[in-house]
């Protein structure tokens, strides 16, 4: 062989491997993810920053399609029994781990018997309570080997609720629903979640994590539908700062941005059209008031405080009416539930309210003439929420001659001071629906919610109200329940219901498989990009 053709060979490898190095690079989809995860470990998550990230890496037994509807994952499909209450998957034959271990119905088992185990701690494991003895065994009542689910064989799993249950299917979707690998589990313990020790059966694997500056995943070969999957890696930036977000939006650094910041919406979508994507969504964004201390244990002072809260000028003024004025904690549009309960002052126009809530505050003995009416706001850190964070302590001090401060953390971190019971003023917290039923708002008020029952509210009827909608069979007569619990909560106002929220996205020209949808489901295994 001469030189020249040796030569000739060299330039063809190069060109080549550039050319296969440029399309690896094509493929990479950039997401700018709203903020730093708190974990990565499927049973202590409870953030939608995190469940972005945990749905790429894992699969459960079912899965969101691209345009919202649940459509099978792991499992190939499922029968349900005749009353309701046993659920037979079979797990899909061809369903592997990343190291190439077969997905088996064992898996799922020991999952989640790991997430109910109380010496997991899991703060959502609550989500799959209808699985029978799933609260009993979480609360340490029942050895965790009698909870409701066996492995029948390697691909047929069992499951069997408490009671018939219509969202299970939809509950299974949730992160908490997401297997983990046994043997890696049991070998590594909490440091499964490592990139190079991590075993999972989704989409991609986790190939780097950098605090504060990325998490990059890689397309998992082992994968059931990698023929399907374009892309060859995402890249997720934990990004709070929407402005700095939308600017590497502009500058093309980004292809995918979760939130802008919604004044933005005019001169966004006279530069990028329709590449800003608005779509409604299951939410309420509220302000929770932490009852145990005063004067925020005082009823009358809530509802004074929740009275004078100008909603439709944070609609009008700071959202450009992309959320809504919100007086309900279930939102609207849950089927069956029709209009859910309103306060008694939704009618009232602001004047009215500011007259009423000054007369309750003199009752409690605080504002003015009586004892100082000193507010912390607590926010998570958003241009969105200081505006409006900045609105409300105007409507306090205005109205109620309240002296307020605030004061903001990281998303992660004010998270996980609310869920580990810090104690606060007030702070402001947002709920996206896990499923289509009031059920998942109302329970977070709930005197057992541990952790996401932020105000520590706790009120005997409303915690029989919503376990005796857990019994009823009758559609009709549960949600009836449902209201009556929906009436106390507005009634004392431990958490001051704001806005009806919708999904913010900037999503780029070159992205495609992107679909707008309710359930704000996103898997980075629908899209592809072009460069």
């Amino acid at each position: 062989m001469t030189s020249r053709l040796l030569s000739r060979l060299a330039v063809a490898a190069l060109l080549s491997s550039t050319m296969m190095a440029s399309q690896a690079m094509a493929q990479t989809l950039h997401r700018g993810n709203g903020g730093e995860p708190q974990t990565l470990d499927q049973a202590q998550t409870s953030i939608n920053v995190e469940a972005f990230i945990l749905k790429d890496l894992y699969e459960g037994l079912v899965i969101y399609s691209a345009d919202g509807e649940v459509v099978p994952g792991a499992a190939e499909s499922w029968e349900i029994s005749e009353d309701g209450t046993v659920y037979t998957f079979t797990i899909r034959a061809d369903a592997n781990w990343s190291n190439g271990d077969p997905v088996v119905a064992e898996d799922f088992v020991y999952s989640m018997r790991r997430l109910q185990n109380p010496e997991t701690a899991a703060g959502y494991a609550n989500i799959l309570y209808p699985i029978k003895n799933a609260e009993s065994v979480n609360k340490g009542e029942t050895p965790v080997e009698e909870l409701g689910v066996r492995a029948v064989d390697d691909k047929t799993l069992e499951i069997t609720l408490e009671r018939p249950t219509p969202f299970f299917i939809e509950l299974l979707t949730h992160q908490t629903g997401l297997p983990v690998h046994p043997a890696t589990v049991e070998a590594q313990g909490a440091n499964f979640v490592r990139p190079g020790t991590m075993v999972s059966n989704g989409a991609f694997t986790l190939a780097a994590q950098v605090a504060n500056d990325h998490i990059r995943v890689e397309k998992n070969p082992e994968y059931w539908d990698a023929e399907n999957v374009q892309l060859e890696a995402v890249m997720f930036y934990p990004i709070d700062d929407v402005a700095a977000s939308q600017r590497r939006f502009q500058a093309g650094e980004l292809d995918v941005v979760l939130n802008f910041a919604a004044d933005q919406i005019d001169f966004l979508r006279e530069q990028f059209g329709e590449q800003v994507r608005v779509a409604p969504r299951l939410s309420t964004e509220y302000y929770a008031f932490d009852t145990r201390t005063a004067p925020f244990d005082n009823a009358n002072v809530r509802r004074a405080l929740s009275m004078v809260i100008d909603r439709q000028f944070l609609s009008d003024e700071i959202f450009n009416g992309a959320r809504l004025p919100q007086y309900s904690m279930v939102p609207p549009g849950i089927e069956g539930y029709e209009e859910p309960s309103q306060p008694d002052f939704a009618e009232l126009d602001q004047l009215d309210r500011e007259d009423e809530a000054l007369r309750l505050l003199e009752e409690a003995g605080y504002g003015p003439g009586g004892q100082p009416l000193n507010i912390e706001i607590r926010y998570n850190t958003n241009t969105d929420h200081e505006r409006v964070a900045t609105a409300i302590a105007d409507n306090w001090s205005t109205a109620l001659g309240a002296n307020v401060t605030m004061t903001n953390l990281d998303v992660s971190s004010h998270y996980a001071y609310l869920q580990e019971g810090g104690t606060f003023n007030v702070a402001r917290a947002g709920w996206v629906g896990d499923y289509a039923d009031p059920e998942n708002f109302l329970a977070l008020a709930t005197t057992a919610n541990g952790t996401f029952n932020y105000s520590k509210w706790s009120n005997a009827e409303y915690d029989r109200l919503v376990a005796e909608s857990y019994d009823e069979q009758d559609p009709e007569r549960r949600m009836a329940l449902l209201h009556e619990a929906e009436a106390i909560l507005l009634a004392e106002q431990p958490n001051a219901p704001i806005l009806n929220s919708a999904s913010l996205w900037l999503v780029s020209d070159r992205v495609t498989g992107w679909a707008d949808n309710s359930s704000d489901e996103h898997l980075s295994k629908y899209l592809s990009v072009e460069r």
